[in-house]
């Protein structure tokens, strides 16, 4: 176990170094979570994450799954409807010590309009030859789980990930990586560790310059060519504390520190080497039935007009329902923007099974 943390350490390490080569937010639709539990706690689910969804925040958790099999789903729109954010994940007990999982993502913006052929050879406008393509983001991640008892009860967890990015006919990207992550749970502390794109996720860009050469060529600009993009390592720590309140009530507050290495960017701690920025979550449950969640997120510091520099955050929220093996949950939230305008409503489904 130590041998694999030490060549894991290194990947990462090698992987940060090339950061002058990478570009900054690169396979950005991957930071927004899934599931409306996380988005409503703002996405501190390091350390307590403990579902299917998992996969995502922290494969580690799947071990804590309460059922053999469990599936969950959940759709999402963004800026009035115009893009459009899919999530369906599945995870299975291979025994009492491993559990697989696979999820799928889709960040879409459909139906745009082509317009080079608005006009007929006669120069006359004709809109039945306007044509629609999508700018659509899939994610696909196959995870795996394991308690480790020699180090009492340690989890672990890794993810393969695949990613695909199209842009209609101009452009399509194929892209790897991998992703780890540990969880700890010393008495009512709950602690984890996730490690996105370990090595690096490279996307591998693919241009069709016939399909818009001429456009280039008007406006002056070089025609894109076939590149790669590389994702920069992500690290994020997390912490939580279960507290157990008086008539069935039950508290729980969750700490996630999520450190990027692409330079700096607008965060309560920002270098030229890293960035840090915090987020904050609380549930409040009923008997694990019902539950209230909040959380705090996107602090940045946003300068005005005048000069002025105001300290800014986003805040989230959400509800949930246990109803048997049936999870119901709906989250408000955004992906960045602090305009209440343009909060949107996000519900999410998991389902547990029992072997029959």
């Amino acid at each position: 176990m130590t041998r694999y943390f030490a060549i894991l350490c290194c990947l990462f390490s090698v992987s940060v170094m090339a950061q002058s080569t990478a570009p900054k937010y690169s396979n950005e639709f991957l930071a927004i979570g899934v599931g409306a539990r996380g988005l409503a706690m703002s996405g501190s689910q390091t350390a307590i994450t403990g579902d299917v969804t998992s996969a995502y925040w922290n494969p580690a958790g799947l071990m804590d799954m309460e059922s053999p099999y469990q599936f969950s789903l959940m759709h999402a729109e963004y800026f009035a409807g115009i893009a459009k954010y899919d999530y369906g994940g599945f995870a299975m007990q291979v025994d009492s010590t491993a559990v697989l999982a696979l999820s799928v993502m889709r960040f879409a913006v459909d139906d745009i309009p082509d317009t080079r052929f608005l006009y007929d050879a006669n120069g006359a406008i004709n809109y039945d030859n306007i044509r629609f393509f999508s700018a659509a983001d899939y994610a696909f991640l196959l995870s795996y789980a394991r308690r480790i008892p020699q180090w009492n009860n340690l989890k672990a967890g890794a993810n393969f990930k695949v990613v695909h990015r199209k842009a209609g006919e101009f452009a399509t990207a194929w892209g790897f990586g991998l992703d780890a992550g540990i969880q700890y749970e010393p008495g009512k502390w709950k602690l984890g560790l996730m490690l996105r794109d370990i090595t690096g996720t490279w996307n591998a860009w693919s241009h069709n310059p016939e399909m818009v050469s001429d456009i280039y060529t008007q406006t002056g600009n070089d025609i894109p060519e076939n590149s790669v993009e590389i994702t920069l390592p992500r690290m994020i720590l997390g912490g939580a504390y279960q507290f157990v309140l008086p008539s069935d009530f039950g508290l729980l507050l969750s700490l996630d520190l999520i450190t990027t290495f692409d330079g700096k960017r607008n965060t309560v701690i920002k270098t030229d080497l890293f960035s840090v920025e915090p987020a904050f979550g609380l549930e409040i449950d009923y008997k694990e039935i019902a539950y209230l969640r909040g959380g705090i997120g996107n602090i940045q510091e946003i300068k005005d007009f005048d000069g002025s520099v105001q300290s800014e955050f986003q805040p989230n929220f959400g509800v949930g329902i246990k109803l048997k093996q049936v999870n119901i949950d709906y989250a408000m939230t955004d992906i960045g923007d602090q305009s209440e305008s343009l909060y949107s409503h996000v519900f999410s489904l998991t389902v547990s099974l029992d072997k029959r």
